[in-house]
């Protein structure tokens, strides 16, 4: 009876101590039920008996159920997902893709005992008619032979050459123009500007059962650069991956463009709602896309970006022109490169008289009262990166950006000169930006009032190049028409386009921006502008036929080559250009 009248007691004043601190009690709960019922959008699917513990750790867990490789995929319909064209559209998107068509053996990827070896394979210089000598204009014409690493000819075309010719003594270079026979020949032709020494260079880049892999993984595997987003709410936070295109297993969000139609998703999170996407960034490479047979194709010193040796003489000797027509003349209307190097000074072959701003005050004097917009990849940020550097007038400001990310500013406000410098939107593999600075090159264009001293850069390649190429003619249509209501506006806005380059290549590397890819980019960039009132910077001969190695971000003076050109189209009065 005792111990009983005890627990009765302890209980009566715990019950006492309990009520002290009800009023305490209560307003936790309303509390509680307050911030669930504001946040029930955001956090619909939380089990209210998971510890704080609990729930943060489910939060912050990346997206780690299934990684994008364990995802079924299906990417039928991802290069005109939500894509609607009118007939003129796709008409267009017809010829450009015949016009990138590329010659394959229609046979399976065979082993590499029958794939096209360089180092079996061999070019000849083909003699002119009637043992004339070869003169300025003239064009030469060289044979390649591919054979296999048996020394068997080849019965089919397919493999991805780049020529130059050049001479180191004279700083000169110029490309190549190559043409595929489909039976293991190829004839390469070579227009000839300068007199002198002119060496031939022919690189197999690709040998065709290397581009058979690289066909099949744009087209079954556009999601091999993957990217993620990081969504937020208060102290919860939480990553998934994003594409393109995503597998349809799981909710996604949806964040196409509602002005030009650009479809971009996200994996839903798993309690934050899409709403809450705060950063956008590269996630990484799906690997092991490949068979061990076919890396065998992929060899730097091997098969891949390899010279190819002559059977005989791998050079001429050039003499001046003459008034008697040159000899391939005619073929001037198949090919003519946009300009060559010499004296390691580049010259274009149009009617462009180039100026060579080797001093600061002439570039400052240039951009006097100018307004530069540069929009696109790194490669153009290399641009803003090279004026800032080299102008001491221009500051640039601190906006807090991530490096080499953007966006970028520079002011020099004794010239009146502004430089801005804004990444395109997804897909963009740079590291993490702000989701309210990811922004799309077509949607910035509205916003530019133009003008005679405004000039809009525009470069945009290199991050499409794992994905259909419908899917880059569709952002490049969007571009286009926004440009074209820019020039409607303002006719006096100087326009832009910076194309692809060559770069170095490895095995991983070539999966995901192989030459190959940049080179059929830059030929639906060429295509889609043709005949517009824009300018078009050949980033791809001007790398090509210089002596320095290729890379993804050409050197120094490869930039100022660039520059030059820009800046010569500013600023087209000066007279003060090379002889």
């Amino acid at each position: 009876m005792k111990n009983g009248r005890g627990r009765h007691w302890r209980i009566k004043t715990m019950w006492r101590n309990l009520s002290k601190y009800s009023p305490l009690f209560v307003v936790l709960i309303l509390s509680c039920v307050a911030f669930l019922l504001r946040n029930i959008y955001s956090l619909e699917k939380l089990d209210c008996k998971a510890s704080l513990y609990q729930l943060q750790q489910s939060i912050t867990a990346p997206f780690r159920t299934r990684s994008p490789g364990q995802l079924e995929r299906n990417w039928s319909n991802c290069s005109s997902h939500g894509l609607v064209l009118s007939p003129e559209e796709a008409v267009e998107q017809e010829h450009l893709l015949k016009s990138i068509a590329w010659p394959e053996p229609h046979l399976p990827v065979s082993s590499l005992h029958h794939s096209s070896s360089p180092s079996s394979s061999s070019f000849s210089i083909l003699p002119l008619e009637n043992d004339r000598e070869w003169r300025v204009g003239d064009h030469l014409e060289v044979l390649v032979h591919m054979r296999d690493f048996r020394d068997r000819p080849k019965q089919h075309g397919g493999d991805f050459l780049l020529a130059r010719l050049h001479s180191p003594e004279l700083g000169a270079g110029v490309v190549g123009h190559v043409v595929d026979h489909e039976n293991g020949l190829y004839s390469v032709l070579f227009w000839l500007p300068w007199a002198g020494k002119a060496h031939v260079e022919i690189n197999l880049v690709h040998p065709s059962e290397a581009v058979q892999v690289l066909k099949r993984l744009r087209e079954d595997n556009p999601d091999r650069v993957y990217f993620k987003s990081q969504f937020r709410f208060g102290p919860f936070s939480e990553t998934t991956i994003c594409n393109l295109c995503l597998s349809t297993q799981l909710p996604s969000c949806n964040y196409t463009n509602h002005h030009t139609g650009e479809p971009w998703f996200c994996y839903k999170p798993k309690l934050l709602s899409c709403n809450s996407r705060v950063s956008h960034s590269k996630a990484g490479y799906l690997k092991h896309l490949i068979t061990s047979r076919e890396e065998l194709f992929f060899q730097r010193l091997v098969n891949l970006k390899v010279p190819i040796p002559s059977s005989g003489l791998d050079s001429i000797t050039v003499l001046k022109e003459t008034e008697e027509k040159p000899n391939g003349a005619a073929n001037l209307d198949i090919f003519k490169p946009a300009g060559f190097y010499y004296k390691e000074v580049w010259r274009p072959t149009n009617d462009v008289l180039l100026r060579q701003f080797d001093d600061t005050a002439a570039v400052t004097r240039c951009l006097e009262g100018k307004v530069l917009r540069i929009y696109g990849d790194s490669t153009v940020r290399q641009w803003f990166e090279y004026l800032t550097t080299a102008l001491p007038d221009l500051k640039e400001f601190n906006l807090n950006s991530p490096k080499n990310v953007g966006p970028f500013l520079s002011v020099d406000s004794v010239h009146n000169i502004l430089i801005e410098y804004r990444c395109h939107g997804p897909p963009i593999r740079f590291s993490s930006v702000a989701t309210n600075q990811l922004r799309y090159v077509a949607d910035e264009l509205e916003g530019v009032e133009g003008g005679s001293n405004t000039v809009v850069v525009l470069s945009i390649w290199s991050h499409f190049s794992t994905f259909p190429v419908e899917v880059y003619i569709r952002r490049l249509r969007s571009i286009r028409a926004a440009v074209l209501r820019l020039l409607d506006r303002a006719p006096g806005t100087l326009v832009v386009l910076r194309t692809a380059n060559p770069q170095d290549l490895d095995t991983e590397v070539s999966l995901y921006n192989s030459d190959w890819f940049s080179l059929q980019l830059d030929a639906i960039l060429r295509g889609m502008f043709y005949g517009l009132d824009v300018v078009l910077v050949d980033a791809w001969e001007m790398t090509l036929a210089h002596h320095l190695p290729h890379a993804l971000h050409p050197p120094p003076p490869i930039i100022k080559t660039m520059i030059d050109f820009l800046l010569s189209h500013i600023c087209p009065e000066d007279t003060s250009a090379f002889p």
